[in-house]
């Protein structure tokens, strides 16, 4: 099946779930595990209304989305990144071809950086003790984000 107004509108749903995670993200520091899971489940729905083969496409998209879990766990386990952060992201590579991967990762890690200095800049600002905790759910959606937003605007490319 190939339905373009199906897949624009799982793309829209998507969207609004990343949204979703980052407000929520900010405003508690977590991500629930019902919404990375919606957004995992949806990605087979997409993958069939886009017309994407299972094997191999689909199979090499879950494989990666497994890289990416793993390598992503290493920062959990070293205090960089919350649980909920590490399933988003992974869940999210579902959705993306395996060339879009690793441009997801590198806007995922530029927009984590800069939301990293503007809260160290914060905590310093009003001299809060301790470390402080980064939402990065916002960056995780914000390089997802980026590449819906490239399926639109780069469209004729």
């Amino acid at each position: 099946m190939n339905n373009l107004a199906f897949t624009d509108l799982l793309t829209a749903v998507l969207a609004l779930l990343l949204l979703v995670a980052a407000v929520v993200d900010i405003r508690t520091f977590t991500i629930s595990n019902k919404l990375v899971i919606v957004v995992a489940l949806l990605a087979p729905l997409y993958w069939w209304a886009s017309g994407l083969p299972l094997w191999p496409d689909a199979a090499i998209r879950v494989a990666i989305a497994v890289g990416v879990f793993t390598a992503l766990a290493a920062t959990f386990y070293l205090g960089m990144m919350g649980g909920g952060d590490v399933k988003l992201a992974a869940a999210l590579v579902l959705w993306f071809p395996p060339s879009a991967t690793l441009f997801f990762l590198v806007m995922m890690s530029i927009a984590g950086g800069a939301l990293t200095l503007v809260v160290l800049i914060a905590h310093k600002i009003r001299r809060r003790e301790g470390r402080p905790e980064i939402p990065y759910g916002v960056a995780i959606a914000f390089g997802g984000l980026w590449l819906v937003a490239q399926r639109f605007l780069n469209h004729f490319a």
